[in-house]
């Protein structure tokens, strides 16, 4: 059975789910667990007379308290997701498992959290796999209709809703596809802007143009 992260890697690059595979390295960094962290304190971190200069946020405290108070103002689960029901929860489905790192009661819903750095709007496509793949399996646990999810992004303050759109369940089960298929090294990426932040980038010896070998001349 296919796990979340092993499908958010596969929409990413499906070679990159080879190496880490051949690697068995899941390991989360300390700088991402003290990210993830942060989604347990919101309303603490909202409090102006909370220290934020040594958190490890990614934007100004002024602007990270007005994305979490925004969120507040917005979202119907709130409370919820503050004090979820469960953190850090097995989800097994019909075609995949893995952590849903809070799960929201009422109503149903699944929350991924990534350490990383939003898109100017929504979500990374590599992350709304894992969402989707978190709802689905929830809706299987509980045999009911899930159609969203959250990705949280505690380090900017950020939280983005997940519709499983005809789309994303589209692109879901492509990665599982990819994910099921993988038994070789698949093709290299091309010039890809993935390549350069990859782990196994010196492994894979993936070559990246250079502006200047790109210039017509």
């Amino acid at each position: 059975m296919q796990t979340f992260s092993d499908l958010a890697t596969a929409a990413y690059c499906p070679r990159k789910l080879y190496y880490r595979r051949r690697q068995d390295d899941y390991d989360v960094s300390d700088d991402a667990e003290a990210v993830r962290a942060l989604t347990a304190r919101y309303e603490e971190l909202l409090d102006s007379s909370t220290p934020l200069a040594e958190e490890p946020i990614a934007v100004t405290p002024t602007q990270y308290r007005s994305n979490l108070g925004s969120a507040k103002a917005r979202l119907d689960c709130w409370s919820a997701l503050v004090d979820p029901p469960e953190r850090n929860v097995l989800l097994e489905g019909k075609d995949c498992r893995g952590i849903a790192h809070k799960r929201l009661d009422d109503p149903l819903v699944p929350t991924v959290v990534s350490a990383g750095e939003p898109p100017e709007q929504g979500v990374w496509e590599p992350q709304a796999v894992r969402a989707t793949a978190a709802a689905k399996a929830l809706a299987w646990e509980h045999e009911t209709p899930i159609e969203r999810a959250f990705v949280e992004y505690p380090a900017y303050g950020l939280i983005r809703e997940v519709r499983l759109t005809t789309r994303r369940k589209a692109t879901y089960r492509q990665a599982l596809r990819t994910a099921e298929s993988i038994d070789g090294p698949p093709p290299r990426l091309r010039n890809d802007s993935r390549c350069a932040p990859c782990e196994y980038r010196a492994e894979c010896g993936v070559k990246t143009a250079s502006l200047r070998s790109r210039l017509p001349f």
